[in-house]
């Protein structure tokens, strides 16, 4: 058994302890970190864990096994670098950086001290994006031409003040926290992504979330790609994947229909899973066994430059090519 501890305790934080206290059988939090312990207390208390209110102090706790980082974007660079140095692995909530070269310094830092390093991609472990990544790997779409993505979270009209609705911590409206999920799932079916053009539309400044962000994206293979969030709308999931022997669209957490040139569309509905629950699991089991991370540091590497170009083609209103592809 793993023991951790969990730095910040807010809405993902909270959501990190309850997929893992007392359900893994590879993890167990054993310390958890807020600035604000008085409206964490009592969760602490009721899942079993140790509440501080200091970082170096749980990073340094010899008990403390791998540290899990749920804070502000603008911290987990030196975050992370503080548990590598410590000799601990980590696991860092997305984005990992708000620039590729602050992502850069991370994965540097983690590769240096020979941590294994996880990040919180986890719509990759929705049971429909798993099937799907499948049948392009297996070549059953043939070489793909395009992709759509869309994704609403309702949950950004939850948030009331803190961070999340700072500008700097979460810029381009949506694009810091639903669009990332989407450029993940780009970037893990058709490889970097070489050139963005994006357009943020937002009738009422921050913390408003009504708001819409629309990309066009060229890949480095020549494919293109469209992708969309809408924060303020019910939660909607969808990444739609064409290519020359077929197209396959991932809808919601479960549902998958595909259609091959040449024959009808087929739609299989598959078992429900806790996404978040399988990555941390398998992050459990990289720190076991040595086996690489579910999502490759390239991929993040990746993920972080198109961010960056995107956020940067909004700021300037005309495509921007992804740099260190």
């Amino acid at each position: 058994m793993i023991n951790a501890a969990v730095i910040g305790l807010g809405r993902w934080g909270k959501s990190i302890v309850e997929a893992v206290q007392g359900k893994s059988k590879r993890l167990r939090l054993i310390r958890g970190v807020s600035k604000e312990p008085d409206l964490v207390r009592d969760f602490a208390r009721s899942h079993g864990f140790e509440l501080t209110t200091e970082f170096e102090a749980a990073v340094a706790d010899p008990r403390v096994q791998a540290v899990f980082l749920a804070t502000p974007h603008s911290l987990h660079v030196q975050q992370i670098a503080a548990v590598a140095k410590a000799g601990k692995p980590v696991w860092c909530e997305k984005p990992l950086a708000l620039t590729h070269v602050e992502a850069e310094r991370a994965i540097a830092a983690c590769r240096k001290a020979n941590v294994v390093f996880g990040l919180g991609n986890n719509k990759r472990c929705f049971s429909s994006m798993s099937a799907l990544k499948h049948i392009v790997s297996d070549g059953k779409l043939g070489e793909i031409l395009h992709i759509e993505g869309h994704f609403c979270n309702e949950h950004s009209t939850r948030v009331t003040g803190g961070w999340r609705d700072d500008p700097l911590e979460s810029p381009g409206g949506g694009m810091t926290g639903a669009g990332l999920h989407l450029i993940d799932a780009f970037v893990n079916l058709a490889g970097p992504i070489k050139t963005v053009d994006a357009r943020l539309f937002a009738p009422k400044p921050s913390p408003d979330p009504r708001d819409a962000a629309a990309v066009l994206v060229e890949f480095a293979s020549g494919a293109t790609g469209l992708l969309a969030t809408v924060r303020a709308a019910p939660m909607y999931w969808r990444i739609h994947a064409f290519g020359t022997k077929g197209w396959a669209e991932a809808r919601d957490e479960t549902t998958l229909t595909i259609a091959r040139v040449g024959e009808k569309a087929e739609t299989k509905t598959f078992p429900q899973v806790d996404s978040l629950a399988v990555l941390l699991e398998a992050f459990a089991e990289s720190i076991e066994t040595g086996m690489p991370f579910l999502v490759s540091q390239a991929d993040m590497l990746d993920v972080v430059g198109a961010f960056e170009a995107i956020i940067r083609s909004i700021a300037e209103g005309r495509p921007v090519a992804v740099g260190r592809i």
